[in-house]
């Protein structure tokens, strides 16, 4: 806690002023405040995003954790000239706030509102648009060597980057390639360890050496001592080697930054913003890629956040003064929940069964799994494809891999689903959480792709649940599978039936016909179902819940298109390659010609806002089918009957419609 803290604890919950922030609208504003004044704007800033996410939802404790840091970054660099890339983006509050985005934190993550992660279309300050972990430093370092090209020696590009974004494969690849380059690219790494203390007796030591070694002195020593020996391989050598032994006595870290010929500095500690600028101004004056480790707490200067920082990493709205309050009521069940309990029922019924996660273990539902199977749990951190691939492993092993992951960091591991899984026709079962519309978080996070991208690989299985009750029965089918296979379920609670407790299984590739009637056949694929439901109630259509987008029942999709008028589909993924393309291309290759109407994702991304504003914004609501259904049912009507009937309204247009087309029941 900084001096200002201690002595002026931050009323979290009561109104506070801004004296210093109020004078900050943009960067250039920060760098005009003596030094002496940043503990306090810190301060401030602290109270500010508590004050704001408390009202709005959003990543809190990652946030808090790096104010100082950014506070340091725009203090000591020329933003945006000088280019900021947040990993992520969690940690990136403060840097919106300094940024001129202060007031539109009213409106953060919501709909029309400023995106929860950096996006370059919102600010000139947004360097990079981040969200899915460890692209920062490719993209700082592919910045740092445009700059060379195009003449900007002066411009520098800083990658931040959690230690936990740092096991990500894409990190290290993007270290390795930074190592090459030496003079004239001007790419800083910024380490934000926050799961890292300096300890008591090394932490002053630690701090001052961090201050020596960045000095213009020791890199001007360390140069020439490099060009004199270099032309001597074994003294170069050994002059290298006694240097990484030296840091590294005081900071084990930098060996691994060592191994890549990077110049390290640290640890820094990242709640010391004097200690921060001094050493940010001092390697400012360096003209090669370089790493710093900086040593920060999440959730820095909460109490709440601090003590439990994964319960504040992402958070709904909440009273400040009091933290996040757990209900004691109970609850229906969500999605994830119910995969939680068949998990771990399953694994106490199956040996061979091995969870994996990478690093979604609060997320994915697996905490009661550690605790109750922890010789056959891991958490893979940040890897996504070390997931898949590990899984490969396993179930090459005779186990019976279970990949829980979200849709959205499911698809930065398609290569690895793709050679060494379908390829090799494995046992894995992926239980894909967040499939559909997510909410908040945004366009990065939609978990909108699987379906088109599942499709598409041979041997695989994909399955959509449209309820609590098929959900269990599809993932008890997907892990009784000696092949690979997916159940995507979405986010949130579903309609609220029972999900059950046992091991039942279904037919693989067969659809549950729900409803029969006339005109209309409705085909619903995952949540979407639901939607359906009310739609053929209110049209007397005949339902069905799909289950499966691959096999597709093609035996209910011929049925559908040989006694109904019109074919309607809908999914919560993308339309382009989609369940209703599957659906398409059975009927196509049947030779019928039953026109259709498909519901689900258009072509573009879509941005933030809650699962309601969305549906309703995509068209993905039943008074929105209905009102289309109807209005295609127009025109396919014969000539005669429909010059005599009105659609003002979809109820009116029904009504006509049955009056003026009648037609007998469907077959079963």
């Amino acid at each position: 806690m900084s001096m200002s803290e201690e002595k002026n604890p931050i009323p979290f919950g009561e109104p506070m002023d801004y004296p210093v922030l109020d004078k900050i609208s943009a960067p250039e504003d920060l760098r005009k405040l003596p030094e002496s004044s940043l503990p306090e704007l810190a301060r401030e800033l602290r109270h500010f995003i508590v004050d704001s996410v408390s009202k709005t939802g959003g990543h809190l404790s990652s946030s808090l954790g790096a104010v100082e840091l950014a506070i340091a970054l725009h203090y000591v660099f020329n933003t945006p000239y000088d280019r900021i890339v947040w990993d992520v983006g969690h940690q990136a509050y403060a840097h919106k706030i300094l940024t001129g985005r202060r007031e539109g934190m009213a409106k953060l993550r919501q709909l029309g509102g400023i995106s929860g992660f950096p996006k370059r279309s919102e600010s000139e300050y947004d360097a990079f648009g981040t969200a899915h972990s460890s692209t920062s430093i490719s993209a700082a370092l592919g910045m740092a060597v445009a700059a060379r090209l195009a003449g900007e020696r002066d411009r520098w590009a800083i990658a931040v980057i959690g230690d936990g974004a740092l096991t990500g494969g894409m990190a290290i690849e993007a270290l390795n390639d930074a190592g090459v380059w030496k003079k004239g690219v001007k790419l800083l790494v910024i380490v934000n360890d926050n799961d890292c203390s300096i300890s008591p007796p090394a932490g002053a030591l630690s701090k001052n050496l961090a201050k020596i070694v960045s000095t213009r002195a020791f890199n001007c020593a360390r140069e020439i001592s490099k060009r004199v020996l270099k032309p001597v391989p074994h003294l170069w050598e050994v002059a290298k080697l006694m240097e990484r032994q030296t840091i590294g006595f005081f900071s084990p870290q930098a060996a691994l930054f060592s191994t890549f010929d990077l110049n390290y500095y640290g640890p820094v500690d990242g709640h010391d913003i004097f200690a921060l600028v001094e050493v940010l101004k001092n390697l400012r004056q360096m003209d090669c890629p370089m790493v710093l480790h900086t040593a920060t707490i999440k959730g820095k200067g909460y109490a709440f956040a601090e003590a439990d920082p994964t319960l504040y990493h992402g958070v709904s709205p909440f009273n400040p003064k009091v933290g996040i309050v757990k209900s004691g009521k109970p609850f229906a069940p969500t999605y994830t929940q119910i995969f939680s309990r068949w998990v771990n029922s399953m694994a106490a019924r199956d040996h061979r069964l091995y969870a994996i996660t990478p690093a979604m273990r609060e997320g994915s539902g697996l905490v009661e799994f550690e605790k109750n199977f922890p010789d056959r749990y891991r958490d893979v951190a940040i890897a996504e494809q070390h997931a898949v691939t590990y899984a490969a492993g396993l179930a090459c092993g005779g186990l019976k891999p279970v990949v829980a992951i979200y849709s959205t960091f499911l698809q930065r591991a398609l290569d690895q689903l793709i050679h060494d899984v379908a390829l090799q026709n494995l046992p894995v079962m992926f239980a894909v959480d967040r499939g559909g519309i997510v909410g908040a978080d945004g366009a990065t996070h939609q978990g909108v792709f699987d379906i088109a991208e599942l499709r598409s690989v041979p041997n695989m299985t994909v399955m959509t649940p449209s309820n609590e009750r098929e959900t269990r029965l599809l993932l008890n089918t997907a892990f009784a599978m000696d092949t690979p296979a997916a159940v995507r379920y979405p986010r949130g609670k579903g309609p609220g039936t029972d999900p059950g407790e046992d091991f039942e299984t279904v037919e693989i590739g067969r659809a549950l016909k729900r409803r029969t009637g006339t005109r209309t056949a409705f085909l619903g694929f995952g949540s979407m179902t639901n939607v359906l439901e009310k739609a053929a109630q209110n049209l007397d259509g005949t339902l069905w819940d799909m289950r499966f987008v691959k096999p597709i029942d093609r035996e209910a999709v011929i049925e559908a298109a040989r006694t109904h008028d019109l074919i309607v589909t809908a999914e919560e993924g993308v339309l382009a390659g989609g369940a209703g393309d599957a659906v398409m291309e059975v009927i196509a290759e049947a030779g019928l010609t039953t026109p259709m109407l498909c519901f689900g994702i258009p072509d573009e991304f879509i941005e933030q806002g809650t699962q309601a504003e969305i549906y309703e914004m995509l068209g993905l609501t039943p008074e929105a089918v209905e009102a289309k259904v109807v209005e295609r049912l127009a025109l396919l009507m014969p000539a005669a009957a429909r010059q005599q009937t009105s659609f003002r309204s979809p109820e009116s247009g029904w009504e006509r419609i049955c009056a003026l087309w009648p037609r007998e029941a469907s077959s079963d």
